[in-house]
């Protein structure tokens, strides 16, 4: 803690003096002193080489090179180490603090208004039998001189015209090294290319410069998702501004980044981060030719608030006011809507800049502008067919970022796959030059010792070895460069995503040519359902049907078992690369009026409002997916209003007001209506379990009928002729249940491959396990649970007991009347 008193002293320094103090503190360390002394003071002001303490001691040879290599080659003895007598001030020795109050005596007695490295300077020198003086007269400075300087400075200072030049300027250099400590100048950064060239976000920087050269309220915040180019906007009006492709109201300005983790960072003391917001807010108050840049502008509010003490926000609201600072915000429309709408005063402010994620089209232009960077960066040629790739693979694989930046980053990505798989090791190269420099290494010494005889020899072998390296840079040159494909691209979403590269490496217009054949592999005993779902897929996505709606919104029925939900599940799948594309929602949870609020999002005020909709954040989030609405008889009402909504405009409405697309979506509604009728049915004579297929083709026109009837009576009209199909699924015959066991016993070996086991089934147990699974009220889930008892359980216990290890093939049979699993004798 600092004395009271020393709040005063240090509230009025300079930035040079606090950054010469701070440097002191590191220096310290430096010698593990474990104190602060005014040796270690003196080194932090010199090492402030625009402070006016480093001018004036340099202008006698008094520099920071020479003190540091006198304390390193003479370090205190430790007899010589101060006591610290003053409990308060634990860094600082008494000689540093007397010497402190002494130069804020010494700036107050010369009428100057802050304390600066000048007056900590003369203080030192005052102070003539202190060590740090002994230590200056040994290094040969003449400190009347040096005191003669200073003097004459201050004397300047003390005459009116004088001052008010020297103040002017100084001010100006001062305000200028606050801009340059706290920020980076993106307009040098342009003018140096520093940027990458930057296309499209002409109508957003557009309206950024109108709202620039408004007469009041001239300050745009950038509300955007993150990643969509916000700050790229900011670097577009600066590269415009270089260009000078502007008004001219904006030709010479200057557009500096100000970061706030570099203000915060180093603040030790309550007040340090306000003085320091309110010095830079001097600053472009005083250049208006800077307009500043603050992104995540959000953390001003609440950012340095403390007890008894504003937030940054509410500091800048007077700067802002009055007229006299430009400044350029950025910001998410989650936080602004948190942060800065809320809080009006603040809100009024600034003039709202909208920058929308850009459009596939708009960002393979950006990807061509920035192609070569990259192309240099990782010496690999990209295609314009593989930037295509890249944008249309990252759009439609991930899912938690926004375009450009996860096109970006998957090409940038794949690029260093690339380069780092490809790439020739320079090694011979390398050993070459090594070889080089070990010569001439050699023959310098040969010169040296004369031996001119040694060194011609030198000179000879190393223009062999030159001509050598010369042909292996030649062949180098001539190689042709990498060319980046498509693989990469899946390879580098694929370790991101988690989806199979094959799965990524299919073109669309295959997958979606051999649907049914994919489908029919997974999905037994359905091949009208498989055939008008593949159908309208197709006729969707070749670009035929309305662009804003989804690609296909179905409606299946029948009775349970029977492959709804599996062929929902297997839609994502093929469609759409992973079943994680899967997207199920339990309409029985939505059975409530005030539930079905959820699927769009709690209102404001509600639990959950932060949370976002049930459905809408995870389609904005993971657009390309298959959406199954599970149960819809469960559901509330009010739902099919949503529903109506959505198959219509292609597109829904969160509580927060943004729009959800669903036109990248697949709609799915399962339920078993009818399913009560076909059991009356089957208690009334018509046992299904012995019916042949004549009789389950009678049946399930009768469960068709049934269901199509409650389902006209449970949905109005205007909402079932927006669905592209409504599809009764058949009853499971017991030749299909037999495929389906196939099936279940080949996803049984899939899972059993991790434990180093397969099984087989003998014909005599499949018949068997069949007979006891068949249900044909429930289709395939007696099945799937008589596979689990009469098999997993058996292999699970075997495994746990040891029996079964790794690399045994079982075999299931039977043996009176009951399944056994085995392993096969050899």
């Amino acid at each position: 803690m600092i004395p009271e008193d020393f709040q005063e002293i240090i509230s009025n320094m300079t930035e040079n003096a606090r950054e010469g103090l701070q440097r002191a503190e590191f220096t310290s360390r430096e010698f593990n002193t474990g104190y602060i002394g005014t040796e270690h003071i003196l080194l932090g002001l010199l090492s402030v080489k625009s402070s006016l303490a480093a001018q004036a001691a340099g202008e006698v040879g008094l520099t920071f090179t020479s003190l540091h290599k006198y304390l390193s080659e003479n370090p205190i003895p430790s007899k010589n180490v101060p006591e610290f007598t003053n409990p308060n001030v634990k860094a600082l020795s008494e000689s540093a603090v007397f010497t402190l109050r002494m130069s804020w005596e010494i700036s107050q007695e010369f009428q100057q208004e802050h304390l600066g490295t000048e007056h900590i300077l003369y203080a030192i020198l005052q102070q003539n039998k202190s060590r740090t003086s002994q230590i200056i007269a040994e290094l040969g400075i003449d400190t009347k001189t040096l005191l003669s300087k200073l003097e004459d400075m201050f004397a300047r200072d003390e005459q009116a015209e004088a001052t008010d030049k020297h103040t002017s300027k100084q001010q100006t250099s001062r305000t200028m090294t606050i801009l340059n400590r706290f920020g980076e100048d993106l307009t040098a950064k342009a003018r140096n290319g520093e940027i990458d060239k930057i296309v499209s976000r002409k109508k957003e920087v557009k309206r950024l410069i109108t709202v620039l050269l408004r007469r009041t309220k001239s300050n745009p915040v950038l509300i955007g998702e993150a990643g969509v180019g916000k700050t790229a906007v900011v670097e577009l009006l600066a590269q415009k501004i270089v260009a000078e492709d502007v008004p001219p109201q904006l030709l010479d300005k200057k557009v500096y980044e100000i970061d706030l983790a570099l203000m915060l960072s180093g603040t030790k003391y309550r007040g340090e981060f306000e003085e320091r917001l309110k010095n830079v807010i001097k600053a472009l108050e005083k250049h208006q030719d800077v307009i500043a840049f603050i992104d995540e502008i959000h953390l001003l509010t609440g950012t340095g608030a403390a007890e008894g003490a504003m937030d940054a926000a509410n500091i800048l609201k007077p700067a802002l006011a009055r007229g006299k600072v430009r400044l350029i915000g950025a910001t998410t429309f989650d936080e602004f809507k948190k942060s800065i709408e809320k809080d009006s005063a603040l809100d009024r402010r600034f003039q709202p800049v909208r920058v929308d994620e850009p459009t596939s089209a708009e960002t393979l232009e950006i990807l061509k502008g920035l192609r070569p960077g990259y192309e240099a960066h990782h010496h690999v040629k990209i295609s314009d067919e593989t930037l295509k790739e890249t944008v249309f693979m990252a759009d439609r694989y991930v899912f938690d970022r926004f375009m450009p930046d996860k096109a970006i980053d998957i090409l940038d990505e794949s690029a260093a796959l690339l380069s780092s798989e490809k790439t020739k090791k320079p090694g011979q190269a390398r050993e070459i030059m090594r070889e080089i420099e070990l010569l001439n290494d050699k023959q310098t010494e040969a010169v040296n010792a004369e031996d001119y005889e040694r060194a011609a020899l030198y000179k000879t072998r190393i223009s062999q070895m030159q001509k050598k390296l010369d042909e292996e840079e030649r062949v180098a040159k001539d190689c042709k460069p990498l060319v980046l494909n498509s693989d990469y691209i899946a390879r580098a979403i694929s370790s991101r995503t988690g989806i199979p590269v094959e799965k990524i490496s299919h073109s669309e217009a295959k997958i979606l040519q051999n649907l049914e054949k994919y489908l029919g592999k997974k999905i037994i005993g359905q091949k009208e359902a498989v055939e008008k779902v593949s159908r309208a897929i197709r006729r969707n996505k070749s670009g035929i049907s309305a662009g804003t709606r989804p690609i296909g919104s179905f409606i299946f029925l029948g009775p349970t078992g029977v492959g709804k939900t599996e062929l929902a599940r297997v839609l994502a799948s093929e469609v759409f690369g992973s079943q994680k594309a899967l997207i199920k929602i339990d309409m029985s949870e939505f059975s409530e009026k005030h539930k079905t609020a959820q699927l769009l999002g709690a209102p404001a005020g509600y639990v959950g409002y932060e949370d976002g909709g049930t459905l809408t954040e995870k389609i904005r989030r993971q657009p390309y997916s298959v959406v199954l609405f599970d149960e819809i008889e469960k559901a509330h009402p009010d739902t099919f209003n949503l529903l109506l909504q959505l198959l219509e405009d292609g597109e829904l409405t969160d509580s927060k007001g943004r729009k959800v697309s669903f036109k990248n979506s697949i709609i799915i509604l399962t339920s078993n209506l009818g399913a009560n009728e076909m059991m009356k049915e089957s208690a009334l004579g018509f046992e299904v379990n012995d019916q042949k297929e004549q009789s389950l083709a009678e049946i399930h026109t009768k469960n068709e009928k049934f269901a199509r009837r409650d389902l006209e009576k449970m949905l109005r009209p205007e909402l079932l002729n927006r669905f592209d199909g409504i599809i009764t699924f058949e009853a499971l015959t017991k030749t299909e249940i037999s495929k389906i066991f196939d099936n279940l016993i080949k996803d049984l070996n899939d899972r059993l491959i991790h434990q180093g086991l397969h099984i087989k089934v003998k014909q005599s147990a499949k018949k068997l396990l069949i007979d006891k699974g068949f249900d044909a009220k429930n289709g395939a889930r007696p099945l799937r649970r008589t596979i689990e008892d009469q098999l997993e359980h058996k292999i699970a216990e075997g495994i746990l007991s040891g029996e079964f290890h790794r690399g045994l093939q079982l075999v299931a049979s039977v043996n009176n009347n009951e399944i056994v699993v085995s392993p096969i004798k050899e």
